[in-house]
């Protein structure tokens, strides 16, 4: 039984199917970071410019 057992975690310690997986999840967190970062600077200076033309045509 123990035989089997060790043979089995052998078999997934060999296996790299899971490690790529998690290669591919780090990599799509880094993405979805890094977007996120930019799109809420983006964000921000648009309502910056928005803000300013507001302001420039209320007091024309």
């Amino acid at each position: 039984m123990s035989g089997s057992i060790r043979k089995i975690f052998l078999k997934l310690r060999k296996d790299e199917r899971g490690a790529t997986l998690v290669e591919y999840g780090v990599a799509l967190l880094v993405a979805i970071i890094a977007g996120g970062t930019f799109l809420t600077s983006l964000a921000s200076e648009t309502n910056s410019n928005y803000t300013d033309a507001t302001t420039a045509a209320a007091t024309r």
